[in-house]
């Protein structure tokens, strides 16, 4: 699944569609440094589907904002999940 992490954010909250690629907003309050705001946003997508974290793998883009992950063994619902969160 792709998302797009917002940094540096006011407050931690996953949803909303970003731009054509329809990529996940996934906010976090962490700052880009040292792959923190990453391992919050894995953390948040994780919560938002209701997997245990390790189940989250980053596949794509350790140092970009746009990434691609892996959820494993996904909840059954996952599409209506994510369809909902993009809103």
């Amino acid at each position: 699944m792709a998302i797009r992490v917002k940094p540096g954010a006011a407050r931690a909250r996953v949803g909303g569609s970003y731009g054509d690629t329809g990529a996940l907003i996934v906010a976090v309050t962490e700052r880009a440094v040292d792959g923190r705001a990453t391992a919050a946003a894995l953390r948040a997508v994780a919560a938002a589907l209701g997997v245990p974290r390790s189940a989250v793998t980053l596949l794509i883009g350790a140092a970009s904002r746009d990434k691609v992950l892996l959820v494993r063994d996904p909840p059954a619902d996952l599409a209506d999940l994510l369809d909902a969160l993009r809103g």
